[in-house]
Parts: structure tokens; sequence; C-alpha cells
């Protein structure tokens, strides 16, 4: 019992340790580690300096350097060096001095020199099963004394944080994805504000009308800052979507953070619902339509699929009001979240387009791992026709289906204002049209970032599914 639990630390230390070394090996990540533990690394850098003077490597250099002056290569060198150097000179026809000559001849003899004795004390380490002491075979020596890592552990926290969440491939992969996220929303954030930035929109000219004076609109800019600085402004903008504070909105004098935060989730529980019933009709349709391919219900499913896909929203919601709200009264026209029954149209109209997609995906995908030979083999083994579906078929397939999900995720939510137009909902997507064409930059700022956060996490989202389905995946991130 009592070796077990000793072992445990050493455990943890030769992890530590080996985690160090394959992280100096990734550019990626080495400059982060060294300037996340500066404090530890300098010291270890400091005891590096230090033990390399009395490390294999520098005992094999010096003593093959002894060797070779002893026999006098580096006179030879210097000498071979000086008559390649004067018939250089002579051939171009150049006045050199002795001393300039000396001077050259001397510094090209050294390189040389140096050169081939870093190319025979490898190959002596080499041949002596040696090797040169290196920054992370330092760190392993000293983190095995338990007073420096206890020692090392605060000044250095980030650094072993940084290790833990490298040693273990699931969270590195999390974490490389959420780091890729940050810089997918900064660009977002840049794109978007330069292009209201340049647009020929006047927003203290729209909203305070043509009769406005100079001084008006001069004193308009001032307090809302579209006086200053393209960098300064985006430098605001960018500060105030990571505090949550983009102010007041440039019409009506609203705190557009709490107006995005009313709006925003109107838009993301339609999307959800209609993504969820969406999932629920599709998968099952696009399974019985890969399981009798060319069938009636194959063609039938995928006619109406096709047909999904060809429906604008603007029409079919059009369309559905005419029906069912004017003609037929059977639902409300206009969305009222007190009212469940308005959500019925918004959520049929917004997830058609994923449903039609999502079916004929699952079809295609589903129909061409079924005709793989690891399912006659599955089948030859006896292997009922439910398992086999279920189990080999369909979860091989899944992979095309997820990514389509989350593609038509991200674009049902950005793209919902077209719907929420149609219906009077007072969601993310009317509100940034809305402000559209003041431009009210904050608000529209802040409502295209935060919209592009959510499809960025569900993106990741997916990723981590990948992962879960396709054991290939895991493997792979298990290796890098």
């Amino acid at each position: 019992m009592g070796g077990t639990e000793a072992a445990r630390p050493n455990r943890l230390i030769s992890s530590i340790s080996s985690t160090y070394s394959k992280i100096l090996l990734n550019p990626s990540y080495r400059y982060l580690l060294l300037l996340m533990g500066a404090p530890v690394n300098l010291v270890v850098f400091l005891f590096y300096l230090v033990q390399r003077k009395k490390d294999d490597y520098a005992a094999a250099e010096n003593r093959i350097r002894s060797e070779m002056l002893a026999a006098g290569y580096l006179e030879a060198l210097r000498s071979e060096m000086m008559e390649q150097q004067k018939r250089k000179h002579e051939f171009f026809k150049q006045k050199i001095s002795e001393a300039q000559l000396r001077q050259e001849v001397d510094k090209i003899a050294e390189a040389r020199f140096r050169e081939v004795l870093k190319d025979r004390t490898a190959k002596d380490l080499k041949l002596n099963n040696r090797k040169r002491l290196t920054l992370a075979d330092t760190f392993g020596s000293l983190i095995e004394n338990p007073l420096f890592f206890i020692i090392s552990l605060i000044p250095g926290l980030l650094m072993y944080i940084l290790i833990f969440l490298y040693s273990n491939p699931y969270l590195k992969y999390i974490l490389e994805r959420l780091v890729m996220t940050v810089f997918v929303i900064f660009g977002v954030a840049v794109l978007v504000f330069t292009i209201l930035h340049l647009s020929p929109f006047n927003p203290a000219a729209n909203i305070l009308g043509e009769t406005a004076t100079p001084e008006q609109i001069a004193a308009f800019n001032k307090m809302h800052g579209l006086d200053q600085g393209y960098l300064t402004q985006l430098w605001n903008n960018i500060k105030g979507i990571a505090y949550f504070d983009l102010g007041k909105s440039f019409s009506g004098n609203e705190e557009i953070t709490s107006s995005i935060a009313r709006k925003f989730p109107i838009t993301l529980i339609l999307t959800v619902i209609s993504l969820i019933l969406a999932i629920a009709i599709a998968l099952p349709i696009g399974i019985i339509s890969a399981t009798r391919p060319n069938s009636f219900f194959d063609y039938t499913f995928m006619f109406i699929a096709l047909i999904g896909l060809s429906i604008p929203n603007f029409w079919q919601g059009l369309i559905f009001i005419l029906n069912f709200s004017i003609k037929l009264q059977w639902l409300p026209a206009t969305f009222n979240p007190e009212n469940w029954l308005s959500m019925i149209m918004p959520v049929i109209v917004l997830g058609t387009g994923l449903t039609a997609s999502v079916a004929r995906m699952t079809r295609s995908s589903t129909l061409e791992v079924i005709n793989e030979d690891y399912m006659i083999t599955a089948r030859a083994k006896g292997l009922g026709k439910r398992t086999i579906l279920m189990k080999h078929a369909v979860r091989n397939a899944i992979i095309p289906i997820i990514t389509v999900i989350g593609l038509q995720f991200g674009g049902m939510l950005g793209g919902s204002a077209v719907t929420e137009k149609v219906f009077n909902i007072s969601g993310i997507g009317s509100y940034i049209v809305d402000k559209q064409f003041i431009p009210d930059i904050p608000a529209i700022m802040g409502g295209v970032v935060y919209t592009a956060i959510t499809i960025s996490l569900v993106n990741v989202i997916i990723d981590i599914l990948y992962a879960f389905f396709d054991p290939r995946i895991r493997s792979k991130m298990k290796q890098y």
C-alpha cells in the first residue's frame, strides 16, 4: 500500500516532465509555455547553462577540439582558405591589404572549424549512445526534487495548468477549439465594425434629420464617440463587447446590452426548438429512405424534402399566416411569448429547410455506409437488421449529418431575421435589421458578435461530438 502511494507522486512528476518536453518540441505551444512559466523557466535556464558546461556534449566537444588542434586541422584550414581567397581577389582584380586578408581568412576558417567540430561531436555522442543536455532534461532533473516542485507551484501555476491541459488529449482538443473561437470572434468584430465604419450612412444625420445644424451633428458625434479615430472606436466597441457594456443606443437612448439580453433568448429558443423537431423528424425519414432505396417511401420523402429546400422562408410564412391565421383562424398571426400556439408557425418555417437538408444527408450517408464491406460481414455473422442499422450503419454515418446540423443551425440563428419580420418577432435578427439603416454601430456590433459567439460555441460542441462518435478522431487526438 505504501509503495503504491509513493509511486503516485513519481508518476505525476514523470508525467509533468515528459509533457514539458513534448510542449518544447511543439512550435505552437513552446513560446506560450516559456511565457506562462517565465520565473520557473528562467531558473531552469540558469541551471541549464551551468550544467551544459559539464555534460557529455561539452566533454566530447573539448576532447575533439583538442584532437583537431593538435592535428593542425585549423592551421590547414587557414592555409587552404588563404589560397582560395587570394585567387578570388586576383580573379576579380580586387586590392586588399594583408591584414584584411588575414582577418577574412581567420573568420572563414573559424566558421568552418566550428561546423566540422559540431558534426564530429554529434557523431561521437551517437556512437557512444549519449546525448546533449537539453532544457527539458534540466527541468526533469530539477522537478524530481520535491522542494523545487513545491516552490515552483505558485510562480509556475499557469505553466502547470497548461501542462495539465496538454497532457489530456480531450482537454487539449477543446482548448484549441476555444482559442480558435476567440480569434474567429475577434475577426468577426473587426470585419463588422470596418464595414459599418466605411458605410456611407451618417448616424447623426439619420437620427437628427435633415434640419440638423453642423453644431448639433458635431455634438451628437462627440457624445457617442464618432468623432474619434478608427482604431479608438474599434477598441471601445470590442472592449464593450468583452465587458458586456455597449453603452446606449444611438436612437431611443436604450441600454444595448439589456436590449440584446431580452431579444437574443427569443431567437435562440425558437432556433433550438426548430432544431430539435427537425432532427426528430429528419433522422427517421432519412434512415427509412436509405433502408428502402427507390421505393415509394423513398421517392415520397425525398420529393417532400426537395420541396422543403426550395420554399423561401418569407413566402412559406406568409402562406401559413393567410391559411392558418386569417382563413382558418387556428393560430395567431403574430408571435406572443406568453402564447405557445404562436410559436408553432415560426418553428415550422425555421425548421423546414433544416429538416429537408438533414433528411437528404441522412439518406445519402446511411446508404453509402450500408453498402460497405464491413456491413456485409456483419450480416454474414448473423447480426439482426436493427443491430446492424443502429450500431454500425447510423453510428458510422453520423459524422456528415452532424456537420450539416451544425452548419444549418448557424444559418438558422444568423438568418432568422426574415422569419422574425414575417411573424413580428422581437428577436435579435429583426433587432439587427432595424439598427442597420441608422447605422447604430454598437447595437449591430453587439447583436452580430454575440450571435457569432453562440454559433462558434455550437461549432465547438460539434467538433467534440465528432470525437465522441468517431474512434478514429479520438485516436488522432491522442497522437498529436
